[in-house]
């Protein structure tokens, strides 16, 4: 018992040996060491490389790896502390979580996984939110360069006349300049930003506007839409669409503008904030066209689009169809999309490790595999195998009264090709991605739509616009995609890029055929869309450049494009400005030179040419139709006067550079079906007894 008394700080040998240890560390140095020691010995083989690499280590560059191992400490922190009720408490219990996780990485891992298999709105909003906390946004505060000297300001945005809705938008301002400077200003940057649709505001995707308001010098207005499920689909669409149509029109004076113009706009969007986008751009183009057929003037579309590693598509599958592959296969792209094929091939090669692999070369030509009868397979190429041949008639008569299985047996006798290999989506390829699972989509898309909507996915082109008609995505702005290789949403990116390149191309190839082009004009994909895929990472990785810092390069080149894409939109400009001053000079001319219609019937090969003397009513969407005053779309008075052909994009003509202009004499027709009418007036006026100007003759 005296033992035990006298040796109550422990062994002598141990009392002997912390007083020696006291003398040379400090009691925060003790707390490092050990730490130190628990990690090293929970890692151990790990460090000396004893342990089998990480498999999703291989999957990312080091640099994103790293990041997003921090951010799933993060999350298995916050999520941890997340039940705790006294906000100073859980937020300090959540740093403390945070640390040991980072330590505990298979726990964390563990906790994540957990966690994500029985999400709820609130998990995703703890996640999602956790950057405005106290103490993670004075860290990340304090590894943000300066970039601006103002802050953001929060303003709100009243509803247009013609909105269902009263209640005004809430948005914040990033804009380094006194609100005074903003009169000077044309141009505005309209981002809408990502959260899954349930989750973030502007305030936790501070880096990238602060980014661009300080490269661009220009405003951006970033919108802080009211998200699911308390308000289900459509109700942020329409916010997004009402604040695009307040802004046209108040001529920006809604943010601090002028008035003076009607502003050019450049949209943004990053992950469900690019569906939104995507969509507001449509439900645009689509109000035009219906404007068009009412005789009301139309709302001009934005100058661009920037999509962030947007999801486009709410209707997730295992596998693409014949028609999304092949946009994908493109030879065109090929190059550019020949890692997101590699991919797709290594999600067979892992299945069958002892199987042949065909080479690139092979894939390239996709033989036909025959399907015989007996139910064995056998290659197109086989030589040694004779040739199918069609069924004889007798064989048909035995059949014949059985249709069903003679349309089995026919089919059977067809070549079909195996296309499965490449075909399975990157949502599947992806599945266990570290940022974005097929459980967080599908909760999102749950609460997206709500409890009472019964949306059709294969058709509603404003929740999934990967549908979108080719009659919209032809008339759609220039658009830029930025997305990670191993994002689990590029297909989106992959195959809204190549429905959008293909529709520019057969508008364009449409209107040289109907000679409104001249035939030396060449269709130019970069005038209207780029892509840019960055290998080795996944999605959202410009939420949190602080830990992954060549997130910045990223920013930084979402600005050049929005530079370049409003650099093109005046060089457009001055372009139209000078043919309508060159039009005006030669009005007298014309006058004198005045063709008939009843001559372009032996022309056809030349493009219709009309007086400029001809009074047109501009429904083109055009920045001319909102010179002055008020847009007239809100007032549905049609402006009177000479059309103003618009410079065209995609257009690179031999020898002429910057605003190639068609020849003067020429005015652009409002539509192809315009150009169809007059020319069938053309040949049928004489049989008519009409003369040129439309009167009868007696």
């Amino acid at each position: 018992m005296e033992n035990t008394l006298r040796n109550k700080n422990g062994p002598p040998i141990l009392r002997n040996v912390s007083a020696g240890l006291s003398k040379r560390l400090s009691a925060w140095q003790t707390m490092v060491i050990t730490l130190l020691w628990l990690y090293i010995s929970r890692n151990f083989a790990k460090i000396v490389g004893l342990e089998s690499p990480e498999p999703l280590a291989n999957l990312y560059t080091r640099s994103y790896f790293r990041a997003t191992w921090i951010t799933t400490a993060l999350d298995a922190g916050f999520w941890t502390a997340m039940k705790i009720r006294t906000k100073w408490l859980r937020d300090l219990a959540s740093i403390i979580f945070t640390f040991y996780y980072l330590i505990a990485a298979e726990q964390a891992d563990e906790k994540v996984r957990k966690v994500r298999g029985l999400l709820t709105v609130d998990h995703l909003r703890v996640s999602w939110h956790k950057s405005t906390t106290p103490y993670l946004s004075f860290v990340t505060r304090a590894m943000r360069p300066k970039l601006t000297r103002y802050p953001p300001r929060a303003i709100r945005i009243p509803r247009p006349a013609n909105s269902a809705y009263k209640d005004p938008i809430n948005a914040w301002l990033h804009f380094d300049g006194p609100l005074s400077a903003l009169k000077t200003h044309t141009k505005i940057v309209l981002d809408i930003p990502g959260g899954g649709f349930v989750a973030m505001n502007p305030r936790h995707h501070e880096d990238k506007l602060l980014g661009w308001a300080a490269r661009l010098e220009l405003p951006v207005l970033s919108l802080d839409y009211r998200k699911a499920p308390e308000y289900p689909y459509p109700f942020a669409l329409n916010e997004c669409y009402d604040v695009y149509q307040t802004l046209i029109a108040s001529q920006g004076r809604c943010i601090g503008l002028s008035g003076a113009t009607i502003p050019r706009i450049v949209v943004t969007g990053d992950s469900a904030g690019g569906n939104i986008a995507t969509g507001m751009i449509l439900m645009i183009l689509e109000s035009n066209e219906h404007q068009r057929h009412t005789g009301h003037d139309r709302v001009p579309p934005p100058e661009g689009l920037i999509l962030i590693y947007p999801g486009l598509d709410m209707n997730i599958g295992n596998w693409m169809s014949d028609e999304q592959m092949a946009l994908i296969q493109d030879r065109r792209t090929r190059k550019r999309n020949k890692n997101v094929l590699r991919r797709k091939s290594e999600d067979y090669y892992k299945l069958t490790p002892d199987t042949p692999h065909p080479s690139d070369d092979e894939d390239k030509t996709f033989s036909p595999v025959m399907a015989p009868r007996d139910g064995s397979v056998m290659t197109a190429d086989d030589k040694s195998l004779p040739p199918l041949k069609p069924p004889t008639d007798a064989e048909l008569d035995l059949v014949a009264p059985n249709l069903a299985n003679q349309s089995t047996t026919l089919a059977s006798s067809k070549p079909r090709l195996l296309k499965t290999r490449l075909a399975m989506s990157s949502m599947i390829s992806y599945f266990n991605d570290r940022i974005l699972t097929p459980e967080m989509m599908r909760a999102m898309i749950i609460l997206y739509v709500g409890p009472h909507a019964r949306p059709d996915f294969s058709t509603d082109y404003l929740l999934s616009p990967l549908l979108a008609p080719e009659s919209l995505l032809s008339k759609f702005p220039k658009t830029c995609f930025l997305t990670g290789e191993r994002d689990p949403l590029v297909d989106d990116t992959v195959i809204f890029a190549g429905r959008l390149r293909q529709a520019k191309h057969n508008h364009f190839i449409q209107r040289r055929e109907l000679g409104l082009l001249n035939h030396k004009d060449t269709f130019d994909e970069k005038d209207h869309v780029e892509v840019t895929l960055i290998p080795g990472i996944s999605h959202g990785f410009l939420q949190f450049v602080s830990v992954f810092p060549e997130g910045w390069n990223h920013i930084f080149r979402c600005a050049r494009w929005i530079d370049e894409i409003f650099e093109a939109s005046e060089e457009r400009a001055k372009t139209a400005e000078a043919m309508h001053e060159g039009m005006a000079g030669e009005k007298y001319h014309q006058r004198h030179h005045f063709r008939m219609p009843t001559e372009s019937s032996g022309d056809e090969d030349r493009p219709l040419e009309m007086s400029a003397m001809s009074t047109s009513n501009s429904l083109d969407g055009g920045r001319d139709d909102y010179a002055n005053g008020e847009p007239s779309y809100f007032t549905h008075k049609r402006r009177q006067g000479p059309s103003r052909p618009r410079g065209g994009r995609g257009l690179r003509r031999k020898g002429i550079k910057n605003g190639h202009q068609r020849e003067k004499s020429l005015v652009s027709l409002a539509s192809e079906e315009d150009l169809l009418g007059r020319r069938m007036k053309g040949l049928a006026g004489g049989l008519m007894g009409m003369s040129h100007d439309g009167a009868e003759t007696p």
